[in-house]
């Protein structure tokens, strides 16, 4: 009887597990199994649950019946955020505007994906989708109800993008065709996007893809027909229509080097480049006479199905022509001088004279060698990853 005295004068003293800062959250630890609910001083009822993973969720303790709402999960949410979202609940709560109590956000967003993404695209954008919305929203927005996310809450999501323009675009357009949905389904009366604009893609023309990401395209893209095309792309940096459309007698196995023809090249001069073993040895597979990859049933006619050639790798938006770009960066990287990189994509400036164009083509051809083995030694550490 006496002990189970002192255990509730025990329990009476008890101080409540509180917080008031971003480094107390940061502090605090996990339990060993369940839950544990941390209050913040600040605000009567706002706290966070820690679960035993680690994860930790912003929550509302609120009304008569102490009814729980989520307010999303630290630290995709700042303690700012939440606060300023929590104290805005409360006042619509004093002036007695009543919580909606439509469906939860990620119930919808399933809803989203099983009857309109899956339903309506391909494979590809459907699964890129899906990763924009699960990783940018779903963890940020996790637990609210749909008309309870605003404008600012999808801004200060977008807001932490703002390093990476083109994925910030693409999970701009994302969600604002997810909120568009869900309202003529009924689900939203209107979409808190309305009147703003999309950010700018800075990056489309910018993208570089780590050495990680160009050793996934490699591996990816296989060795089959067009898995060729790609890998010889990485490995020499040439544009996409002058691979495709490479014949056997522009290949000198002995020397080493490619030599395109004005007529292909985009600058309308003759392009000599060596290139590695590599490469070599996937042209050896290739036709031993005339195009190297023709059409489809056009034996005249080079390879031109590029919407459908690039392979599904698991990186952030890419495009066939930032091979190009990863190319001249890694070799910059590699301290390879900026001329003969210049030499190697065929970028020649101003006008020159027969005799110099002759010359040209010939010139920095040991030290372009250097730099086309150079990488691919380095690539081939990403490969065998």
């Amino acid at each position: 009887m006496a002990q189970r005295h002192y255990s509730n004068i025990r329990s009476a003293l008890r101080v409540p597990k509180t917080f008031t800062t971003d480094l107390h959250i940061k502090a605090l630890t996990h339990p060993e199994k369940g839950q544990e609910t941390y209050w913040d001083k600040t605000i009567k009822g706002f706290g966070v649950r820690v679960s035993q993973g680690g994860s930790k969720t912003f929550i509302l303790m609120h009304g008569k019946r102490r009814r729980r709402l989520t307010i999303g999960r630290y630290p995709v949410i700042s303690l700012k955020d939440a606060r300023d979202k929590v104290k805005g609940i409360l006042a619509e709560r004093t002036l007695g505007t009543p919580i909606n109590s439509s469906v939860a956000f990620d119930k919808v967003l399933d809803s989203y994906f099983t009857n309109h993404v899956d339903a309506n695209n391909r494979p590809r954008t459907a699964k890129e989708t899906k990763r924009l919305l699960n990783s940018h929203f779903r963890d940020a927005l996790e637990g609210r109800r749909l008309s309870e996310v605003t404008k600012h809450d999808i801004t200060n999501i977008l807001d932490k993008l703002a390093d990476r323009p083109s994925e910030q675009r693409h999970a701009f357009v994302a969600i604002r065709a997810f909120l568009r949905w869900a309202v003529k389904r009924g689900d939203l009366k209107h979409t808190p996007l309305d009147g703003l604009q999309a950010p700018a893609d800075g990056a489309s023309r910018s993208r570089v893809l780590s050495l990680a990401e160009l050793g996934k395209v490699y591996k990816k893209a296989g060795d089959g027909y067009i898995g060729t095309i790609i890998r010889l792309l990485i490995l020499t940096g040439q544009q996409r229509g002058e691979i495709a459309a490479l014949r056997a007698e522009y290949i000198d196995k002995k020397q080493k080097t490619i030599e395109l023809p004005k007529e292909l090249t985009k600058n309308k001069r003759e392009h000599l480049f060596p290139v590695c073993k590599t490469a070599l040895k996937l042209l050896n597979g290739t036709l031993s006479q005339g195009l190297l990859f023709p059409a489809r049933g056009k034996a005249d006619k080079p390879f031109n199905g590029w919407s459908k050639s690039k392979p599904e790798v698991d990186i952030p938006h890419w495009t066939l022509h930032d091979l190009r770009r990863s190319f001249s960066t890694h070799l910059s990287a590699l301290g390879v001088q900026p001329h003969v990189t210049e030499r190697l994509l065929n970028h020649i400036q101003g006008s020159l004279t027969p005799i110099a164009q002759v010359y040209n083509k010939y010139a920095y051809l040991d030290e372009m060698r250097e730099a086309i083995n150079l990488w691919e030694k380095k690539l081939s550490t990403a490969i065998r990853k």
